[in-house]
């Protein structure tokens, strides 16, 4: 028994030293934490352009995350805010998230 552990062990000891790692990179894939994917306001996905982003022929339309997790263009999110300072899905006071 001891003479198959010894072999056993010498070829482990030969398997680790066969290759090394000289360089590692990781790939991520991330997404909104969020249940719905269209802004409440404009109806549009949120990862599409907003109703006047599209009309400026604009390239990139930003987003706004509230601390309450709801996602909406920051150019709906403004036009909301102008009249009403909450969010429009659980009406709890609005704050920009950091």
């Amino acid at each position: 028994m001891k003479e198959f552990e010894k072999i056993n062990n010498d070829a482990t000891d030969e398997k680790s030293t066969r290759f090394q790692i000289m360089n590692w990179n990781a790939n991520a894939f991330w997404a909104w934490d969020i249940g719905v994917d269209t802004c409440a306001i404009c109806r549009n996905h949120i990862d599409e352009l907003c109703n006047e982003c599209l009309s400026n022929m604009s390239v990139d339309c930003p987003k706004a995350c509230g601390v309450c997790q709801h996602v909406y263009h920051y150019h709906c999110i403004s036009r909301w805010l102008a009249k009403r300072h909450v969010c429009p899905l659980d009406y709890l006071a609005w704050q920009y998230k950091n």
